[in-house]
């Protein structure tokens, strides 16, 4: 810091070590006492950090401020049908007639939302994050992690076939359920490995690696289980959701055929 910007004493003051110059006392100068070891603090401080410190000193100040203080939003989480309590009360302020219009139509879109949900036992999939749900109406009877599509595109080398290993969204219906099903592979699982496509359907079956059972979608689509369940919870599949041993045997005992399966 330039020798100007240090505060120094005036020639009648009396400079002590001690609390004699904090103390001076009414009649002190007006950078005495205890503004003189504000000065003195400020000098020792600039010394010691220089402009960038003291730009650094004064940034985390601010921020402090700001988590105390705040930032002046509020936040709300999304109004559901388990808000119509609420809803109920907060309408209770306006006039008779806007309080039984709010009310009508916050009961209807509490009944139209009952009504989508299934009665039975059903499957709901985050994709997003690699989460599988067992659900018995607004119940959650089991939830495990699985692994969704990766996204990765394969090209075929010799010709112009592209494939991409997406799980598709949507809501389905479980159409058939398998126990031990067996893997038909398809000409990109050839592609993959680098190995021609073979002539022979029977050179396509494989045993053992969709796991102890399947519940098919539709579209190739399958939840089934996996030989490689230390990768489970990460999107590694093809487009099928791969499911842990035991998750699995839940699910399978659980849903019927005709079930609904929601993937998002």
């Amino acid at each position: 810091m330039p020798a100007e910007h240090v505060a120094r004493p005036a020639p009648d003051a009396v400079v002590s070590p001690g609390p004699a110059a904090v103390d001076a006392g009414p009649s002190a100068g007006p950078r005495e006492g205890r503004w003189a070891a504000w000065d003195a603090a400020k000098g020792v401080a600039g010394r010691w950090l220089g402009r960038r410190g003291v730009q650094v000193g004064l940034g985390i100040l601010f921020l402090l401020g700001l988590a105390l203080a705040g930032t002046g939003y509020d936040y709300e989480p999304a109004r559901t049908a388990a808000d119509l309590p609420a809803l109920e009360v907060a309408v209770r302020r306006g006039s008779d007639r806007e309080q039984k219009r709010a009310l009508a139509a916050a009961q209807r879109l509490a009944a139209r939302l009952q009504a989508q949900v299934p009665k039975g036992s059903y499957v709901v999939i985050d994709q997003t994050h690699n989460r599988i749900k067992l659900m018995k109406g607004e119940t959650l009877v089991l939830e495990a992690p699985c692994s969704a599509g990766s996204g990765l595109v394969l090209r075929e080398s010799a010709g112009s076939r592209v494939w991409v290993f997406d799980t598709p969204r949507g809501a389905f219906t479980v159409l058939s359920k398998i126990e031990k099903p067996v893997w038909k592979k398809p000409d990109w699982a050839f592609v993959e490995e680098g190995e021609p496509v073979p002539r022979d359907p029977a050179q396509r079956f494989e045993y053992g690696v969709l796991g102890e059972y399947a519940l098919y979608f539709g579209n190739g689509f399958m939840i089934h289980g996996t030989l490689y369940e230390r990768l489970i919870g990460r999107p590694v599949s093809h487009g099928c959701i791969r499911v842990g041993r035991e998750p699995l045997r839940g699910i399978y005992r659980a849903v019927p055929l005709g079930a609904r399966v929601f993937i998002y």
